[in-house]
């Protein structure tokens, strides 16, 4: 069981997601502690392959204010993510074709370690956002009109 700490849910509106993975992150004491606390975005974030190992970039941790004083913390620090070397040479090779792209989708728990969920997407183009925005209206106004009616036929 996985407890989620944050999430990218603007990566599921800008992207069709094709396969979804889980990575290790490698983290400092204090962007653990700030993670816990809940100082964490991932809004802007994406995954970026150098030299055979995935890198984290624009996730950013807020620090601390009882941050130690002999470190110097950096918000926007690139994280590694930790995946098998084959998992990764998959990635790349899926990375070379066109249009695809690796994303974070969330941050959360797992036996206490931190991981990441990573997904392979693609990006979606305008008519695609604009279907998702009237699917999400159409399930709101669903959501409404079931508790019209549910509570007319208690009245």
């Amino acid at each position: 069981m996985s407890a989620l700490i944050a999430e990218n849910r603007r990566a599921r509106f800008e992207y069709h997601i094709e396969e979804q993975f889980e990575a290790g992150v490698v983290l400092q004491g204090w962007e653990v502690k700030a993670i816990r606390a809940g100082q964490v975005q991932l809004t802007d974030g994406y995954v970026h392959i150098r030299n055979g190992e995935l890198y984290m970039i624009g996730c950013r941790i807020n620090a601390l204010r009882s941050a130690s004083t002999h470190v110097h913390p950096e918000a926007d620090r690139t994280k590694k993510l930790l995946m098998s070397k084959d998992q990764i040479r998959r990635l790349t090779g899926k990375i070379e074709q066109r249009g695809f792209t690796l994303v974070p989708l969330n941050l959360h728990f797992k036996g206490g370690l931190i991981k990441a969920d990573i997904a392979l997407a693609k990006g979606k183009d305008k008519a695609d956002k604009r279907e998702t925005i009237k699917e999400r209206e159409w399930e709101r106004e669903k959501g409404r009109l079931m508790r019209h009616a549910i509570s007319s036929n208690k009245e």
